[in-house]
């Protein structure tokens, strides 16, 4: 009985013993863990987000994907109806047409002119070899008028004929002068119209262009976020649809405290536990240590400047690479939170 009454005694003390045992035990083991590893809380795994913009403004006419969608690189994510560019191209090749119609003409007022010209020349010609007869036979008539040969109103008729002829071949002369002064305005206008018919053929260029922006395609291979539009809605050039989130490259941004910095070095080995699946462990590898603090690139950055500083620890941004990647992508997701430790050596 009295022995009973004796273990009765020490097993309170047997208790305490082991639970300070045991405390001791964990607290040695997290000191030790303390002492020969850099982790952070203050992680999240990163990828690419690619936002789908389209080209052209208009109505939307279908969309061909859903939320969280899994698509491919250039497979086709949404329509824009184009019953309207369609009929603005069908005027464009109208006004193309009326162009080189201008262009017809200012080429043909060209070949016009040019007949024109030979055709006074060639006049010009007989009136001269009219005027030099005219001339030969005023001067035959004038010696014999002297002769008394001709009457003198037969040598006046052939000096008026000759004055005629002169005046006609002068004239002539002047006509081919100033049609030929109309050549450099009319080629002035050929150029202006083949100009007008180039820029109205880029227009139709452009707009054919532009139909093919009519399908909106995915830039690259993902998984769809959430979508910003609807069959019927009006969108302009430009606007943000949707966002395909890249599933073929993940990474971790895990953000240190400054104090934790000096013990990093790039391509040390690291650990990660993502919150969402604590039982599984990641490896990882350091690629790379931020430039700069996270607050410094933030969209407003302290200014340590003013009168009411309060020192605050800064954490620096370190990316990390997920080794075996294709092993573990199937828990991956962007976001996601996770714990990282970065073994001591």
């Amino acid at each position: 009985m009295e022995s009973q009454n004796s273990i009765k005694k020490y097993i309170p003390r047997i208790i305490i013993f082991a639970i300070l045992g045991i405390g001791a035990y964990y607290g040695y083991s997290k000191y030790k863990y303390a002492i020969s590893h850099e982790d952070t809380d203050n992680a999240q795994i990163e990828t690419y987000f690619v936002p789908v913009l389209p080209r052209m403004a208009g109505y939307v006419k279908a969309i061909n994907v859903k939320d969280y969608d899994l698509v491919k690189k250039d497979q086709v994510l949404a329509e824009i109806d184009t019953d309207e560019a369609q009929l603005i191209l069908d005027e464009l090749n109208a006004d193309y047409v009326q162009a080189q119609t201008d262009v017809e003409n200012a080429k043909a007022n060209i070949g016009n002119l040019n007949v024109t010209v030979k055709s006074a020349e060639a006049n010009l010609r007989a009136n001269f070899l009219r005027k030099e007869k005219a001339k030969k036979d005023a001067d035959r008539d004038a010696n014999l008028v002297a002769e008394n040969a001709i009457t003198r109103k037969q040598a006046d008729d052939s000096k008026a004929n000759f004055e005629i002829l002169t005046a006609q071949y002068d004239a002539g002369k002047e006509d081919i002068l100033t049609a030929k002064s109309k050549m450099p305005v009319l080629q002035a206008a050929l150029h202006k119209a083949e100009a007008v018919l180039g820029v109205k053929k880029v227009k139709i260029e452009q707009q054919k262009l532009k139909l093919t922006y009519s399908k909106v395609y995915a830039p690259t291979s993902g998984r769809i976020g959430k979508k910003n539009v609807e069959a019927g809605q009006f969108i302009q050039a430009g606007q943000p649809l949707m966002t395909v989130v890249q599933d073929a490259n993940f990474w971790v941004v895990a953000n240190f405290k400054e104090t934790q910095v000096s013990n990093l070095k790039i391509g040390a080995e690291t650990e990660i536990k993502l919150d969402a699946y604590p039982n599984r462990v990641l490896k990882g590898k350091i690629i790379s240590i931020a430039e700069s603090t996270g607050a410094k690139t933030s969209l407003l950055p302290p200014d340590n400047a003013s009168g009411n500083f309060v020192k605050v620890t800064q954490r620096v941004p370190v990316k990390i690479e997920i080794e075996d990647f294709e092993k573990n992508k199937d828990i991956l997701r962007a976001g996601l939170s996770l714990e990282v430790s970065v073994p001591l050596k």
